[in-house]
């Protein structure tokens, strides 16, 4: 798949009016994905369900790709950092696997909006947003496992192997072409072998 080419850095808002009409922007995006394929949302159709000129959505998103990426965004903000907590009674690899699992099970809940911000992520590989939200995951992981502190190089190795494991297997789920069960084992399974002592 391509990467897409950016132009321009987008704009990030400022005012709170500007907060207002970005976060408008998002919601209309989630309700169009929820229900559109990726390739048939048409950033018109979202600047009308947000309310907003088409000029100032291309403003903040320079392409239907970079929207969803911060739609991702949007959602890793909603996750409770007390989930993310070290059970030290927990082993590394359960306390990666139950993560990843419950974050599985959230996403094919919504597989239309889920496959359009994967797929968005690989299209603006080359963006801030995209490169932040891989960030995001590998610290999530790092921070469940115990690796949080001082991650040695292999530590990090294997938390970003798992992540990248984990992101071909819900592909695979989000398409229809892995049941939900399947994933959790397959995951749980890689988990075992790369994050055990």
């Amino acid at each position: 798949m391509a990467r897409l080419p950016l132009a321009r850095m987008p704009a990030a808002p400022s005012s709170a009016n500007q907060q207002e009409r970005y976060q408008r922007i998002l919601a209309a995006a989630i309700r169009l994905g929820k229900d559109t394929d990726f390739e048939r949302v048409q950033m018109q159709d979202v600047a009308a369900g947000a309310d907003v000129a088409i000029a100032t959505l291309y403003r903040y998103f320079p392409s239907k790709a970079h929207l969803f990426v911060s739609v991702m965004n949007a959602q890793l903000d909603l996750i409770d950092p007390a989930g993310l907590q070290v059970d030290p009674e927990k082993p590394r690899a359960d306390a990666v696997c139950d993560l990843l699992a419950e974050m599985t099970r959230s996403m094919t809940r919504h597989r239309r909006l889920s496959m359009s911000m994967m797929q968005s992520i690989i299209l603006a590989q080359d963006s801030v947003d995209s490169a932040r939200i891989e960030s995001r995951f590998l610290q999530m992981v790092l921070g469940i496992s115990g690796w949080g502190e001082d991650p040695t190089e292999d530590q990090r190795r294997r938390a970003w192997l798992v992540i990248q494991c984990w992101f071909g297997v819900l592909m695979t789920t989000l398409n229809g072409n892995r049941p939900v069960e399947a994933a959790d084992a397959d995951i749980r399974r890689a988990c075992e072998l790369l994050l055990a002592d």
